[in-house]
């Protein structure tokens, strides 16, 4: 894949920033990880869209760190094997929640028709890798084994998520693959964090001033892994696998002037060199975090856009 960022943003993201650089708010980087949660829960820049669905249950489970909680939306749809989407939410693995990633989550079940279970892994810098990827990978037996339950096809089994929680989907993917567990029959990649973006021409060309910034993500990194031998596991960065073989089917979402752009763009090549259906996706005059922006006041088409072309991929392979 060859992406591309267009001419300029689009003028909606464009008086975002503005707005947004305008407030004068600390980065992420410049406190606690305690106080980078406060801050991106009181910034949310959109309003969770008004989508009503059949249910939304809250449930604890048991995890390899203690209590997992799990988010549960049940669009209503008719059906007694309907396919299950797993969802980990992006935040750099130290920020955000299933509050945060709410719309997005309800929006992927009123629009798929699939239960969607969002999964509140935990969070470095107090559970460094591989503990979150643990916790989904947690998430997804308790998926498999829970799926008759939520009238669910435990053989369709879809893992999901936006940038760190993409990375995560990605990571669960390659280690289920190589350990065994329960299958997964396609992955949803939104902007992945799946390598190392810093040697990538989008790092050098958008790192600065496109809502995710270079300082950002060197803090995220710091947090979340204990040693640099950690950033070298192919779990964590499954661009660096050898292999990428026999992996389940890919939509790939990538934005021009994000600088996971590449990383993400180049997961996609190498998923489909090593014969792994892939659909691509980049939306050149969006950043970072777009796909979240689904209502004011930061209500984007592109988004709606690209939601629309991330179900109709679910669906054409799992239908």
């Amino acid at each position: 894949m060859t992406p591309t960022s267009a001419d300029d943003l689009h003028p909606d993201l464009r008086a975002f920033l503005e707005r947004y650089e305008s407030l004068d708010v600390p980065s992420f980087n410049e406190g606690s990880a305690a106080e980078a949660r406060e801050l991106f829960d009181r910034l949310r820049v959109a309003e969770d869209p008004d989508i009503e669905l059949e249910s939304v249950e809250d449930r604890t489970i048991g995890g390899p760190h203690g209590e997992l909680p799990l988010r549960i939306y049940d669009p209503g749809t008719e059906g007694t094997a309907r396919p299950l989407l797993l969802y980990f939410h992006g935040g750099g693995w130290v920020i955000g929640n299933v509050d945060t990633h709410d719309g997005t989550c309800r929006k992927l079940a009123a629009d798929t028709g699939y239960p969607v279970v969002s999964v509140d892994y935990g969070l470095a810098p107090e559970n460094p890798f591989p503990e979150g990827l643990e916790d989904c990978y947690a998430a997804l037996e308790w998926a498999a084994e829970t799926a008759g339950e939520l009238d669910a096809d435990p053989d369709r089994l879809v893992v999901a998520g936006d940038s760190a929680g993409g990375g995560l989907a990605a990571g669960l993917s390659l280690l289920v693959r190589d350990r065994g567990g329960p299958d997964i029959a396609y992955q949803l990649l939104i902007y992945p964090s799946v390598g190392d973006a810093t040697v990538t021409e989008a790092y050098e060309e958008h790192s600065q001033g496109y809502f995710l910034t270079a300082d950002d993500m060197a803090w995220f990194r710091d947090h979340y892994f204990e040693t640099e031998v950690d950033m070298g596991n192919v779990y964590a960065f499954p661009l660096l696998a050898d292999d990428l073989s026999e992996l389940p089917p890919a939509t790939v979402i990538t934005a021009g002037f994000d600088p996971l752009r590449d990383v993400g763009a180049n997961y996609a090549d190498r998923l489909e060199a090593a014969g792994v259906p892939v659909a691509y996706h980049n939306y050149d005059d969006m950043i970072h975090g777009f796909f979240g922006m689904l209502s004011e006041p930061v209500a984007l088409e592109r988004a709606h856009e690209a939601h629309e072309a991330a179900v109709a991929d679910l669906h054409a392979a799992l239908e």
